[in-house]
């Protein structure tokens, strides 16, 4: 008999599916890749200075903000109808934390619009450090949902 500390937990299915495929997976990596991509494109105009890098940086905020607001209420949704889900707490907190990803990215977004090299330094480059925080930090609680909770998890 397994103790009871190593049972894998119950299943928890998903609602928001595309055939029996989970959403919410498909779609997350477009604001993970794109925030992340953003902080590299800061750091490639602070060692060039040449201005492509900055205005890269401003689409992939826009685009990286954009996919996180889809990302995000795709979430939502799982989280609002499955009860199962509502009842851990790794998932309020993953919650909690997409939601101020998605606040510093649209600052460090809309606050870059009028001039993406001016706003860059000090203040853009110190939001896409803590974009870079926040993103792994919601991505280490989503991966303990699905690997962990076996939320979204449909067996074999």
């Amino acid at each position: 008999m397994k103790a009871f500390w190593r049972r894998k937990p119950k299943q928890t299915h998903t609602a928001v599916a595309l055939g029996s495929h989970p959403m919410h997976p498909m779609v997350v990596p477009f604001p993970i890749a794109f925030l992340i991509t953003a902080l590299a494109t800061d750091l490639a105009f602070l060692f060039t200075a040449d201005d492509f890098w900055a205005r890269l940086s401003l689409w992939l905020l826009g685009a990286g903000t954009f996919m996180g607001v889809v990302a995000g209420l795709i979430g939502a949704a799982e989280l609002l109808i499955i009860r199962s889900i509502r009842r851990r707490a790794a998932a309020w907190s993953h919650f909690v934390v997409a939601v101020m990803l998605l606040s510093v990215a649209f600052l460090n977004w809309f606050m870059r619009l009028s001039d993406p090299v001016a706003a860059l330094y000090p203040l853009g480059m110190a939001l896409s450090f803590l974009g870079l925080l926040l993103v792994s930090a919601a991505g280490w609680l989503g991966g303990k949902l699905v690997f962990e909770e076996r939320v979204g998890v449909k067996e074999a």
